[in-house]
């Protein structure tokens, strides 16, 4: 790696004072492999018009979900976004919603989050929703972390159908020490139950399953929850907040915590982020839940407010009493959630969850007939894995025909559908697998 600095003797002032020889000890942490060895590939000196221009063709290069077909979830989907949420999020009492520091003076942004909060919960059939977390990764760390806390045991039982970067996400946070992660093989696309009832002794702090799973699965939930509870755990949900309008929520299962990923809730896909994490908790974990929590009171005059409450974290309570660290909130991510949900409404979020359903079941049954059978014979809800000889060469050719493909996984293409897809972009989908 080659640097030239424009003050050779400034930079070796610098490194003199932090005592390293040159620059390149500063990234002697960044392994060889992942270092670029040549210099950056940049043009020189341009004007201001030159520059707009040459910026301008390389945008040009992009194929952006808005303008394609896109069939890619995983996590981060192409949803509609409704025109209004847009021009209600431009008010500036919204745009400018961050963190509130002197929470009783910014009223409207503590009533917003107070309205998210309380659709979190609908949603969940759960006691307490926080403000929002970073994304749904974190927030299933912090729900291993609260039930680490809550349960003072440290072992968490987590399905390989979990979300393979949230279980990444987990392993980074356990080597805060506060519980290790046990994974569990699922060779059949959903978790193997019998694994999980030997694994789940009076040592475990939490069971984790996703409902939809990562390959877009139902996962038997049945006797789920007795089987952690009986062992002293906690049941940890990650649910898709748009399935939750078809599908039993964790409330109803037994669950004491529900995360997942809030991005589908009016968020655009902004090339993987910022998005928010929520989480929802029974009534007796209310204490421990990471983030902001908003309440509803009246004041002096008998007036309603809001006001922050509980708080978890180190700066508001005794650090050996605190379960979390989590500093912000995306207040304007969970702002369009609740100005989405707000402007579908219970009916509307049914009709958007039930065509994600209707379009994969009728894409499923498509790609069955060219010759491409799901890879897991299970029951799906919006996203499934279909087997291919080659995921990598299909996705090229889905690519110069316009249409953004599916995600590779082991033997296969795990594809997505929202509302925003149509009958004829999946006939176009299946011809382009077929090869036409």
């Amino acid at each position: 790696m080659r640097f030239t600095p424009n003050s050779d003797t400034v930079v070796q002032a610098m490194l003199d004072s932090i005592g390293l020889q040159n620059l390149e000890q500063l990234f002697d942490d960044i392994p060889a492999q992942v270092q670029m060895q040549r210099p950056l590939d940049l043009p020189g000196e341009m004007s201001e018009m030159e520059l707009h221009s040459l910026l301008t063709g390389l945008a040009g290069k992009n194929k952006p979900a808005a303008e394609h077909p896109c069939f890619l979830g995983a996590g981060a989907y192409d949803s509609y976004i409704p025109a209004a949420l847009d021009q209600l999020l431009l008010r500036s009492e919204f745009y400018t919603s961050y963190t509130p520091y002197q929470p009783e003076i910014s009223q409207g942004i503590l009533q917003g989050i107070f309205e998210y909060q309380t659709m979190i919960c609908q949603l969940t059939e759960l006691d307490v929703s926080n403000a929002s977390l970073y994304d749904g990764a974190s927030a299933l760390a912090e729900a291993c972390t609260l039930a680490a806390v809550h349960t003072r045991k440290k072992m968490v039982i987590v399905p390989e159908t979990v979300h393979p970067e949230y279980r990444q996400v987990l392993e980074t946070y356990a080597m805060s020490g506060y519980y290790e992660p046990v994974f569990v093989p699922c060779p059949h696309g959903i978790m193997d139950l019998e694994q999980v009832a030997d694994l789940v002794k009076d040592q475990a702090a939490a069971l984790v399953v996703q409902h939809p799973n990562f390959f877009g699965h139902l996962e038997p939930m049945g006797s789920v929850a007795d089987l952690i509870h009986q062992a002293g755990g906690l049941l940890i949900m990650v649910v898709d907040p748009v399935s939750l309008a078809v599908l039993k929520p964790p409330g109803a299962w037994g669950a004491d915590i529900a995360v997942g990923e809030g991005q589908p809730l009016g968020n655009t896909l902004s090339f993987g982020g910022p998005y928010l994490g929520f989480m929802a908790v029974t009534r007796q974990l209310m204490r421990k839940i990471p983030g902001r929590i908003v309440g509803q009171t009246t004041d002096v005059e008998g007036r309603p407010g809001f006001v922050l409450t509980l708080q978890a974290r180190e700066q508001h309570i005794r650090r050996d009493k605190a379960s979390s660290n989590i500093c912000s909130n995306q207040a304007l991510n969970a702002m369009a959630a609740a100005i989405y949900l707000t402007l579908l409404g219970p009916r509307g979020l049914k009709d958007t969850a039930l065509r994600c359903h209707e379009l994969a079941v009728y894409a499923q049954r498509q790609l069955e007939e060219a010759g491409f059978p799901l890879l897991y014979k299970q029951p799906f809800f919006r996203e499934f894995v279909v087997e291919t000889p080659d995921a990598a060469a299909i996705n090229s050719r889905l690519l110069e025909q316009g249409i953004i493909g599916g995600l590779a996984v082991d033997q296969g293409m795990l594809l997505a559908f929202t509302e925003k897809r149509t009958r004829q972009d999946i006939d176009r989908l299946v011809a382009a697998f077929k090869g036409e």
